[in-house]
């Protein structure tokens, strides 16, 4: 099945659903008045999206994998600064650990994506080079 738009990665949809919630979670109003924090969570929590965006966009699967490593590594920088805001108290453990879970299983997800692709371009050149 080829994909068309950004709009029908599975892992795009993910990401806008954690997005939605982590701007639910830093509305609060303990979490609202640090803005350092809830700056920096929100930005890591919108490059996810946005970097599998632009390398979707690329037309070009070695790009599109080193932008799908970067949003990988930004869900990741969100999970910390979720720890943080746990460990500070701006939010519940439930809130925490639904975010945090959702969190991990995109990063699995877009991991295994990144091997699809990676597989993908080694078969390819494999082929190429028994021509």
């Amino acid at each position: 099945m080829k994909i068309n738009r950004f709009e029908e990665l599975n892992i795009w949809k993910i990401s806008l659903v954690i997005t939605r919630d982590v701007y639910d979670l830093t509305s609060k109003k303990d979490f609202s008045r640090d803005f350092g924090l809830r700056d920096q969570l929100r930005r890591s929590i919108i490059s996810i999206s946005s970097n599998i965006v632009e390398g979707f966009e690329k037309n070009n699967n070695n790009e599109f994998i080193r932008f799908l490593k970067i949003a990988k590594g930004s869900v990741g920088e969100a999970r910390n600064q979720l720890h943080i805001a746990l460990a500070v108290k701006y939010i519940t453990e439930q809130e925490f650990e639904k975010i945090n879970n959702d969190s991990e299983s995109l990063a699995k997800q877009i991991g295994a994506f990144i091997s699809y692709l990676e597989n993908k371009r080694k078969n390819s050149e494999f082929i190429q080079k028994t021509r």
